[in-house]
């Protein structure tokens, strides 16, 4: 199956597969806002259920059920987080139908973390202590790393020929792209222990409901050094980042000890990312739902602003890291 075959899920393709795990919806198929995996909203026995449908070729079954187990942990340790459901005459989480994967989540509702307010980033740090409590018990074993030399030599020649970069941007982008590469590859990313991750925790993986926060899509959950479950909270000037830092692991401590040693990746994380998602882009360029969500993903004007923002993080990878006010 092509990676790049959703196509061929249609509504009645969807709905034969709930019928195969005894669902029957009683209402349409909703598509809510994804697209490394297609995921519909639908109403069955007066509930709302979500349904995921996992990209082709992206994981493989072990590494969606170790998702899945590691969010079962997390639900068992009484941490708020949407769990997929078990289903079908077998009680899995992962289903089969003509080629495609595909789990049932309960749907939930909520308000989005407000990352200014400091009670919402502390409550914030003490769910991701919580769980990374979990994480340390035991490791992954069919999931990646979260950077990898492998990783970044094939972002950085997905980038290299990618044939959507205009002409002029060329070479001003492949040269700022290798200092920053250079600079990665020198990068220590084995500071701190390597545990199992949410992996992309950002505001809208999070949800205020119920006055707790509640930890939603863990399909990128990875191993790798804690601060990268954290550090997309900081944002602002260098001042507005180390107080909400100092907010964001108070909160933490109260649950699991945080390594100080770390803060040195928070640029070089931030670094990847950028990276990261240009090459996600870049690949995913044959799924029709990328030309017709990021169009300016082809435009120069994009690839201008790009060289600017790698420009400013290779300077942001000399300046001296982030440090606690506070305990350190």
């Amino acid at each position: 199956m092509s990676d790049f075959s959703f196509s061929k899920l249609t509504p009645d393709m969807i709905l034969d597969a709930l019928e195969g795990i005894d669902i029957w919806p009683d209402s349409g198929l909703l598509a809510l806002n994804s697209y490394e995996n297609r995921v519909y909203q639908f109403a069955a026995d007066g509930r709302r259920y979500v349904v995921k449908f996992y990209r082709p070729e992206r994981w493989s079954d072990a590494q969606i059920e170790e998702e899945h187990h590691f969010t079962q942990a997390l639900l068992d340790a009484e941490i708020p987080v949407v769990a997929p459901l078990a289903l079908g005459s077998e009680s899995r989480t992962l289903h089969h139908f003509q080629g495609y994967r595909f789990c049932v989540f309960p749907s939930v509702g909520g308000r989005a973390l407000e990352a200014d307010q400091d009670e919402h980033l502390f409550q914030l740090g003490r769910q991701i202590g919580r769980l990374h409590m979990v994480g340390k018990a035991t490791p992954f074993l069919h999931r990646p790393t979260l950077v990898s030399d492998a990783q970044l030599s094939d972002a950085m020649t997905t980038l290299q020929q990618c044939e959507l970069i205009p002409s002029a941007m060329r070479l001003p982008f492949d040269t700022i792209l290798q200092h920053v590469y250079q600079r990665l590859q020198s990068v220590d990313w084995q500071l701190g222990q390597s545990i199992r991750l949410h992996g992309d925790c950002h505001v809208g993986n999070l949800l205020w409901r119920d006055e707790q926060l509640t930890l939603v899509d863990l399909d990128d959950c990875r191993q790798g050094p804690a601060i990268q479950d954290l550090w997309m909270m900081l944002s602002g000037d260098r001042s507005a980042q180390l107080m909400q830092l100092d907010t964001l692991i108070d909160g933490y401590e109260e649950f699991a000890e945080f390594n100080p040693a770390e803060l040195k990746l928070i640029e070089p994380l931030r670094a990847w990312r950028i990276i990261q998602y240009m090459a996600w882009l870049a690949k995913r360029w044959s799924d029709p739902a990328f030309p017709r969500n990021f169009s300016w993903f082809a435009e120069e004007s994009y690839w201008e602003r790009q060289v600017l923002a790698l420009k400013e993080q290779l300077a942001a990878l000399d300046d001296e890291p982030l440090r606690l006010q506070s305990g350190y």
